[in-house]
């Protein structure tokens, strides 16, 4: 079987410092796959090596059947990439960009204008087309930016951190262009992201990815649930006294935290009554009570033992962060 994206020990280092580990993992044709997790991660140097922007240390990868390293100039016609930082010209128009753009790839003029027809239609730009860029707003210029990377007929689509920035109304808006294009075009999209809910809502699978290593992969829902399921959180005067009344079998873990018990089921709603039951027969008191479905949040930290707002805020890493775009930018 033929993969999109194949992925063979690729490994990425900045002299001692490890950027990419060691990783390995297919993505099949029309896939919408998401590289989840904290600024520093790794996501970005894979995505780089993936469109040859970047040569791995060792290891290996193919893009549409292409080798990174051996075919880059196939590799390169083969890509759309959509960068996490801004790469329109603002004193052009959309039209100008995207010409400009389809120019580089020397599509022919009929083709390239038909092109840009359709794609400024596609993402709703088809009335700002003579406009200049620098008056759009922040969710016109992603789009936009997708539309430029779609103009040569690209079979992978590479988005790097493409919400970052925007308001959730223009977010959700983009997140419907991008299902659209793996559903109807059936584009293969690899996106990196850090926002959960994006990864949760887009992607066919999630790789999360910390300090380099891929510490998990599967679909959303598949790592949700490897978690132990609902999430039933109870505030209590007597926590330890719920911990030890709470030993059914239908109860997956529990755990004593900060004056709250978090207690793992599957299908919480059908439990609650039973939990309130017990609790009342032992007369043990309850001040709050409440139903969690998992996040892909409560996996990452089921994981590693921190959330990614935690991994971010980490002084070391954000300093390996920091030297590792410092050696990239002087490359």
């Amino acid at each position: 079987m033929s993969f999109a994206i194949h992925i063979d020990q690729l490994t990425k280092r900045f002299g001692s410092l490890v950027a990419v580990d060691n990783i390995s993992f297919d993505i099949e044709h029309g896939e919408i796959f998401g590289l989840l997790g904290p600024n520093g991660a790794g996501k970005t140097t894979t995505l780089s090596m993936l469109a040859t922007m970047l040569k791995p240390t060792s290891g290996s990868a193919t893009v549409n059947g292409m080798d990174i390293e051996r075919e880059e100039d196939g590799v390169r016609k083969s890509i759309g990439i959509v960068f996490q930082n801004q790469s329109l010209d603002d004193e052009l128009t959309a039209w100008e960009n995207m010409d400009f753009h389809g120019r580089l790839y020397q599509i022919p003029s009929a083709q390239r204008n038909q092109r840009i027809i359709e794609l400024l239609g596609l993402v709703e730009l088809t009335d700002r087309k003579d406009d200049f860029v620098k008056t759009f707003s922040g969710g016109m210029r992603r789009r936009l930016e997708i539309a430029r990377g779609l103009l040569h007929h690209p079979v992978v689509l590479f988005l790097d951190e493409p919400t970052l920035g925007l308001d959730p109304q223009t977010r959700n808006h983009l997140w419907q262009y991008i299902a659209t294009l793996a559903r109807e075009k059936g584009i293969t999209i690899i996106l990196t992201t850090h926002y959960m809910e994006e990864a949760d809502h887009l992607c066919n699978r999630v790789a999360i990815i910390d300090h380099g290593k891929v510490i998990a992969l599967d679909t959303p829902k598949n790592l949700k649930d490897g978690i132990g399921g609902d999430v039933v959180t109870i505030r209590s005067p007597k926590p330890e006294a719920i911990v030890e009344a709470l030993k059914e079998s239908w109860v997956s873990h529990v755990e004593q935290k900060n004056g709250e018990v978090t207690i793992s089921l599957q299908n919480a709603e059908l439990h609650v009554s039973a939990i309130v039951t017990l609790l009342y027969e032992k007369r043990i008191p309850i001040d709050s009570l409440a139903i969690n479905k998992p996040t892909l949040e409560d996996v990452f930290l089921s994981f590693t033992g921190k959330t990614i707002r935690e991994q971010e805020a980490d002084p070391q890493g954000n300093m390996q962060n920091m030297q590792m775009y410092e050696r990239m930018r002087h490359r």
